[in-house]
C-alpha cells in the first residue's frame, strides 16, 4: 500500500508531538510538510525531522494526501475547509471549529466529497478507557476531575474548551441519552477566559454528571468515576489505570483491569491514516467533534450569560 503523503500545520505544543509521532510511522506516512507562520521555530523543527518548511499552509496543495490541524480553533475552520474543498483528507485537533455552524459546514464538506475528517479527541483512545468501554452499562452518575498547571498556550478558548471537552466526549459516547439540564459557574483567574469550571449535566434517563476543570492547578489530575446498580469504576488516564468494584453478597471486591500500556497520540493518529488507507470512518469524526463542541459552547454561555464565539 502506498504511503499517506502528510502535512503538519501549526508546530506549536501540540503539533510538534504530532510531528514526532508521524516521524515514527514511517512505514505508513511520508511527512512533506511542517507549517506554521513562526519561522525559526518549526524551521528547527523541520530540520530536525528532514521535513520541508511551509509559512503559508496553501501552499501545501498538490504535495499531500491529508494534513493534520494543529492551530489555534479560531483558525481551524478557515483552514479545513480549504482542503477539505481540494480533496485533502482532515484531521482537526479539538475543538473541531470556534462555531456549530462552522463544524456543520466541515462536516457537510467532508461528506459531498468523501474525505475523512477527524477530530481529535485523544481521550477515546487512552488505554484505560478502552477497558472499561465494555463495562460501562447505563450509568447513574459519573464525576470527572481534569486538572492541569497554567499551560500559557490555548489561551484563545477557556478551560471548557481547552480542557474540558475532553470529559464531554467521553460522556456523550457512554450516555446513551439527550442532555436535559446544564448547570454551570466558572471563573477567570490569569485570563479573560474561565479557567476553572464546575458543571452539572443531567440527562433524560435521570443519570448525574459532575465535571471539573482547571487550568490553574498545583497538580495534573484527569480521572473519572463512574457508577452503575452495584458497580463503580473508577478510571485514571494520567497512570492508564482502571479499576472495577463489585458488590459480592456484604463486600466491596476491588478488580484491577489489565491495561496494555500506550501513547495514546500514536494511537491515535496511527488510527486516522489507517482510516484513510483503508477507506474506513473514524471514531472520532466530525459529527462526534460537533456534538462535544456545541455541549461545550452551551456549558460556555451558562458561565458567561452570553452566547460564546471564539474571537480570531
Amino acid at each position: 500500500m502506498a504511503k499517506t503523503r502528510i502535512g503538519i500545520i501549526g508546530i506549536g505544543h501540540v503539533g510538534s508531538k504530532h510531528l514526532k509521532v508521524y516521524s515514527a510511522l514511517s512505514k505508513k506516512v511520508d511527512i512533506l510538510a511542517a507549517c506554521d507562520l513562526k519561522e525559526e521555530r518549526t524551521i528547527k523543527m523541520a530540520d530536525h525531522y528532514r521535513v520541508p518548511f511551509f509559512k503559508d499552509y496553501r501552499d501545501l496543495l498538490g504535495r499531500v494526501d491529508a494534513v493534520n490541524i494543529c492551530t489555534p480553533t479560531s483558525s481551524h475552520s478557515e483552514i479545513a475547509q480549504f482542503f477539505l474543498h481540494n480533496g485533502v483528507h482532515t484531521f482537526i485537533e479539538k475543538p473541531i471549529a470556534a462555531t456549530v455552524r462552522e463544524a456543520d459546514e466541515l462536516i457537510a464538506l467532508a461528506a459531498k466529497n468523501n474525505l475523512k475528517l477527524q477530530v481529535g479527541h485523544i481521550e477515546r483512545f487512552n488505554a484505560a478507557f478502552e477497558s472499561i468501554k465494555h463495562f460501562t452499562r447505563n450509568p447513574l452518575f459519573i464525576e470527572c476531575h481534569r486538572l492541569n498547571h497554567f499551560p500559557n498556550r490555548s489561551l484563545d478558548i477557556g478551560v471548557v474548551m481547552d480542557l474540558m471537552i475532553h470529559d464531554i466526549d467521553i460522556i456523550l459516547g457512554i450516555i446513551p441519552s439527550a442532555i436535559r439540564d446544564i448547570q454551570a459557574v466558572g471563573v477567570n483567574v490569569l485570563t479573560p477566559l474561565e479557567d476553572i469550571a464546575s458543571v452539572r449535566l443531567t440527562f433524560e434517563n435521570g443519570c448525574v454528571c459532575n465535571l471539573t476543570a482547571s487550568r490553574v492547578s498545583e497538580e495534573v489530575m484527569r480521572k473519572i468515576r463512574i457508577f452503575q446498580k452495584d458497580t463503580y469504576i473508577s478510571l485514571d488516564y494520567v497512570k492508564q489505570e482502571a479499576f472495577i468494584y463489585k458488590r459480592h453478597q456484604n463486600q466491596i471486591l476491588k478488580h484491577g483491569l489489565p491495561i496494555e500500556k500506550e501513547e495514546p497520540l500514536k494511537k491515535e493518529l496511527e488510527h486516522f491514516i489507517d482510516c484513510v488507507q483503508q477507506d474506513r470512518i473514524p471514531l472520532i469524526s466530525g459529527t462526534e467533534g460537533r456534538e462535544a463542541l456545541s455541549v461545550a459552547l452551551e456549558i460556555s454561555e451558562k458561565i458567561w450569560k452570553v452566547p460564546q464565539t471564539i474571537s480570531s
